[in-house]
């Protein structure tokens, strides 16, 4: 009898120490020894190897046209011996939240597949164990939003989220006909034309932060109608009022009328002053700018060439909407004003003469 039961202590032993080594599904079953007691009470717990998702940047700014990569890694707690196979997802949400998302890559080892508007612009960097970054090519002006990494390892699935958003430059613009003639949808209309987009509130608010001051009511993408203002005026709102962005609030798209405050973030081309020995009609200025090779430049385009990439340029000169503007980083005498900005014209007649802003596109 005495023997029956050593044998049966035995299989029961050997039983556990099988279970120690068993490991399924990310979970493992370990034998402890004395607890921190010093005592074998021959307890069985149970553990779960922790599959941890995290992102350095939950905000990434990027420049349309540009690359950018939105971080994600992954890793064991406690670390693994042996790699895992698992399976990484992108998902894609559109800035304002609204719908589902959207798959934008799914990957599996070194296979790969990519859906949609991300379909060949997309891929895993993978520079170290765990990487599982996305990688955006020429960015596109609607690939703005929420983007979810997901990482799957068998029932396991762990994510986090990055916010992708366009560093850009906020301008306000109005009609060639006057102020304040257009309704929402001639205003997003008009921006279209420029190479920009409606502005959304943030941006609008981030324009004023940097210094943007224009007393001129401008929709926004929200429908709403607004306008910042650095320096307090009568003409503003009034002296008692302190700095900000002052708000129309949600107007009507169809019959109320205002200027438009547009966003650009696009540095793809290459906006230029056209060295001539004379200067242009707005007609001969089209022309110039096709017979060098490329064509005249969207009002978007030159202030995106001021923002981003330095363009200071002392020379009024037509643009596509046939306005005449000129762009100053370092405000100096006969250049305008003591601030930095894009300077205008407005809309003269066409047959007066000036330079041109011409645009290359650049791969």
């Amino acid at each position: 009898m005495c023997i029956v039961r050593h044998l049966l202590v035995f299989l029961f032993h050997f039983t556990l120490g099988s279970l120690a080594q068993r490991f399924s599904n990310g979970y493992y079953y370990q034998d402890i020894v004395g607890h921190g007691n010093g005592k074998d009470n021959g307890e069985i717990y149970f553990h779960k190897i922790r599959l941890h998702v995290e992102s350095p940047e939950t905000l990434v700014s990027g420049v349309q046209g540009s690359n950018v990569t939105l971080p994600c890694h992954y890793h064991y707690v406690p670390a693994l011996s042996t790699p895992r196979r698992t399976r990484v997802k992108w998902f894609w949400q559109p800035v304002n939240g609204q719908g589902q998302e959207r798959d934008v890559m799914v990957a599996i080892g070194t296979r790969h597949r990519s859906y949609g508007d991300f379909k060949g612009r997309v891929r895993l960097r993978r520079n170290a164990p765990g990487d599982a970054s996305l990688v955006i090519n020429q960015l596109q002006s609607d690939d703005t939003g929420r983007y979810r990494c997901e990482i799957i390892d068998g029932l396991e699935d762990e994510s986090v989220t990055v916010q992708l958003k366009f560093r850009g430059v906020v301008f306000p613009y109005y009609s060639a006909k006057g102020r304040y003639l257009m309704n929402f949808h001639e205003a997003q209309e008009a921006c279209k034309k420029q190479g920009a987009h409606l502005a959304s509130f943030e941006q609008l608010f981030i324009a004023w932060e940097e210094g943007l001051d224009w007393c001129n009511a401008g929709w926004l993408a929200d429908g709403t109608a607004q306008y910042p203002v650095a320096v307090p005026r009568e003409a503003c709102g009034g002296t008692n009022l302190a700095p900000g962005v002052r708000s129309y609030g949600v107007r009507d798209k169809d019959l109320d009328r205002f200027d438009a405050f547009c966003f650009t973030s696009s540095i793809r081309g290459e906006v230029y002053f056209l060295q001539l020995p004379a200067k242009l009609n707005f007609t001969e200025a089209v022309l110039a700018c096709q017979n060098d090779g490329g064509q005249i430049a969207k009002v978007g385009q030159l202030y995106t060439a001021w923002r981003f990439v330095g363009l200071d340029q002392c020379d009024a000169g037509w643009l596509a909407d046939a306005s005449v503007r000129y762009p100053i980083v370092h405000p100096r005498v006969n250049c305008g004003t003591s601030e930095p900005g894009v300077r205008s014209f407005g809309f003269p007649v066409k047959h007066l003469k000036f330079g041109v802003y011409c645009y290359k596109v650049r791969w």
